[in-house]
């Protein structure tokens, strides 16, 4: 851990001051996102860890749906096969995803299924958040972990309930449904927003004065914290997707806020540039108490027809550290921050608690945010 904390100590004092990024890492493009699809379907092939279909009823249900769309009629059998598993089949549709494309999809059991290796998902659809089916999914399940045991005991590594299958998702409507390319749809317009990923009033005003620079007064316009309007003026000589490949490589450097992000499950410590300190005096030392038991026995004396008896003895030590007092000067910077506590020898442990006491004491010029 300490190792941890070192280097990313060692990048962030690294970066230099004036670091600027690309608009296209900053914002996303008014409607150009992700969509998320899911769908439901059977697992296959599984070799006697599939569902118990007594139990799920579902999935007994699903894989005579499945068998008579086939025309075998199982209606009245018993049906007792441990084969076969339902799914909950995610993916994440990529904006712009041509008819015929391919992408990753996730499969996840539902019943009391105990492992997917080895299973086939049979021909999925895979449907938005408004019902609309957007790919089908297929193929052999690849699991991660595994499960393996006896009659006296088992063992298991990772999740062997959820699997993937890399390119099992074909694209079959990339329309948004009324037959409108939404490439060609960005294309024709004349503006659109730009949606910054963390929101700040200087940052968005700066993104605005960089892009007139380049395109011309009212070219762009911060509207709020998060938005920064783009406008296609008559005089370019190109759509909106050209103005996007030029502006989106222009540089800005973003303001961030003053911000501590302390994770204590872990000890991890990461602060902002921004992060000052006003005077403050810290003291850390630990104090350690050691209780050691150390009974003895007592005989008793010769021909006195007494018993032995255990007597308790209990030694008690107390250890201090002795740590001097140290003084932060008035709007330290990161860096000065940074070496101040580690000159002073203090574990990222106890500078969570440090950083914490600076920041009930006033004098932490930033925020804390506690994972």
């Amino acid at each position: 851990m300490r190792l941890i904390i070192a280097i990313l100590t060692a990048c962030l004092l690294t970066v230099p001051a004036l670091a600027s990024s690309r608009i296209k890492d900053l914002v996303d493009v008014e409607d150009v996102r992700d969509n998320h699809l899911v769908g439901y379907g059977l697992v296959v092939g599984l070799d006697g860890t599939g569902d118990s279909l007594r139990n799920a009823s579902f999935t007994n249900q699903s894989l005579n749906a499945m068998l008579e769309h086939f025309n075998v009629n199982t209606r009245d059998a018993n049906l007792n096969t441990r084969n076969v598993a339902a799914v909950m089949v995610t993916a994440t549709l990529p904006a712009f995803s041509s008819q015929g494309s391919r992408i990753d999809i996730t499969v996840s059991a539902i019943g009391d299924s105990d492992s997917l290796q080895g299973g086939t998902l049979i021909g999925t659809p895979l449907f938005d958040s408004h019902g609309r089916a957007w790919a089908v999914g297929q193929g052999t399940v690849t699991v991660g972990g595994f499960s393996a045991g006896g009659d006296g005991a088992s063992i298991t590594r990772g999740v062997p309930t959820t699997g993937r299958i890399a390119n099992g998702a074909l694209v079959e409507n990339p329309m948004d449904g009324t037959g409108v390319n939404p490439w060609q749809e960005i294309a024709n317009r004349t503006s659109l927003r730009l949606s910054l990923r963390n929101p700040d009033f200087t940052t968005a005003r700066r993104m605005a004065d960089v892009i007139n620079a380049f395109m011309g007064a009212g070219a762009a316009r911060a509207t709020d914290p998060s938005t920064v309007e783009l406008t296609r003026m008559a005089s370019y000589n190109g759509d909106m997707i050209d103005l996007l490949a030029e502006i989106e490589q222009l540089r800005v450097q973003p303001d961030l806020p003053a911000r501590v992000i302390i994770d204590e499950n872990t000890g991890t410590i990461v602060m902002g540039e921004n992060v000052r300190v006003s005077t403050v005096a810290i003291a850390q030392g630990n104090l350690t108490i050691t209780v050691r038991e150390s009974p003895v026995a007592s005989q008793p004396a010769p021909f006195s027809q007494g018993q032995t008896a255990i007597l308790p003895r209990t030694d008690v030590s107390v250890e201090e550290d002795n740590t001097q007092l140290g003084v932060l000067q008035e709007s330290v910077s990161l860096s000065e921050l940074v070496d101040g506590l580690n000159a002073m020898g203090v574990s990222p442990r106890d500078m969570i608690t440090i950083l914490q006491a600076i920041k009930a004491a006033g004098a932490l010029q930033a925020e804390i945010e506690v994972l």
